[in-house]
């Protein structure tokens, strides 16, 4: 960590205290103020002081998730929302609903830390209220729609709002009869463990079954303080997974995701997908080709647990959801065989009836 950035132990006095501007910036590290200004002007900047301290060098994979990057605002063919999230939004700005079964439900727009590459950088950070009205309108959908059993409070970051709020949007939730599990999107685990309190954790434990997935790209994000914010929740029962991005320039090598993977199991977070960045408008410096993520797969398998192994998913534009990819194990398929690759590179045969 950079010992001379220096962060309170409160959350909200680190988040209230957050860089949002190219001034503040500059007193910690030397950078074109107007490239920034320009970028923060289409696309909001905040990055809390303990995320900045983790940052060890200019370039490096934490800077670049959250410092602005003048490609940001260079003209491409991506779309502000390629997967037609609004189109699949019966409750605009709050429900998306995409699956007959559950539904996304955002109930905040800010994040700890805005990630340059984020797939709502058309909303996130922006000045726009997700009002006690659009909660109770989309509370109202989930209630109307006796199909849906799982919701997946997302954002911004759940987590970001108050305890009583997020108490009593919970106890809202729990007492519609055809609603099973629950599952919180936040990566607050990441960016700023400090909101992982005592309290927080009990408050999540009354509402159990419930699924946090949190947002690991780097092993250098995975800090003393992210190790105990994630033993909270674990300690209480809450199950715990990743959804890493593949980042071109962050993580996108096998021996980084290996490290990874790895660093997650030993805090127990459960490696989920590995997610290769969505088209959004003002992130295509972050995209890897999609035969990288097959090749790191395929590294993976065999050298590491297949606990630790996620899979490899892409979401599909147009609305059309997520989908697994998979590395090409099998060769060939003739009179009752299958010809297959192991991961050391050799061949075996295999009864395909």
């Amino acid at each position: 960590m950079n010992s001379n950035i220096k962060y309170s132990s409160d959350w909200q006095d680190i988040l209230e205290n957050s860089i949002e501007d190219s001034k503040e910036l500059v007193s910690y590290f030397p950078i074109d103020v107007d490239e920034i200004d320009k970028v923060v002007m289409n696309f909001p900047m905040r990055i809390n002081r303990y995320y900045l301290s983790l940052i060890k060098n200019i370039g490096d994979p934490i800077w670049r998730q959250s410092v602005p990057d003048i490609r940001e605002i260079d003209n491409d063919i991506f779309l502000n929302d390629p997967l037609k999230e609004k189109m699949q939004s019966p409750v605009p700005n709050t429900i998306i609903h995409r699956y007959p079964d559950r539904v996304l439900f955002i109930v905040s727009n800010r994040c700890a830390m805005y990630c340059r590459f984020c797939l709502r950088k058309r909303n996130v950070g922006h000045d726009f209220d997700i009002s006690g009205k659009l909660i109770d309108d989309g509370i109202k959908y989930i209630r109307k729609h006796k199909n849906i059993s799982e919701v997946i409070l997302s954002g911004g970051d759940p987590l970001l709002l108050e305890d009583d709020a997020i108490n009593n949007l919970l106890s809202e939730i729990r007492r519609i009869p055809h609603i099973q599990v629950v599952r919180i999107h936040t990566r607050v685990l990441c960016t700023l463990p400090q909101r992982i309190t005592k309290n927080l954790s009990e408050i999540l434990k009354k509402y159990q079954p419930v699924y946090v997935n949190t947002h690991f790209n780097h092993p250098d994000e995975i800090t003393q303080e992210a190790s105990e914010a994630c033993a909270r929740l674990a300690d209480v029962g809450i199950p715990l997974g990743c959804q890493t991005v593949l980042l071109k320039g962050i993580n996108d090598s096998p021996e980084v995701i290996k490290k990874l993977m790895r660093k997650l199991l030993m805090i127990r977070v459960k490696p989920y997908y590995l997610h290769h960045i969505d088209p959004v408008k003002g992130t295509r410096h972050f995209r890897p080709p999609i035969k990288t993520g097959l090749d790191i797969l395929e590294k993976l398998r065999g050298f590491i647990s297949g606990t630790g192994v996620p899979q490899y998913m892409i979401d599909l534009p147009g609305g059309g959801g997520k989908v697994p990819l998979l590395p090409e194990y099998i060769k060939d398929c003739k009179n009752g065989k299958i010809q297959v690759k192991n991961y050391e590179g050799k061949m075996f045969e295999y009864p395909s009836d």
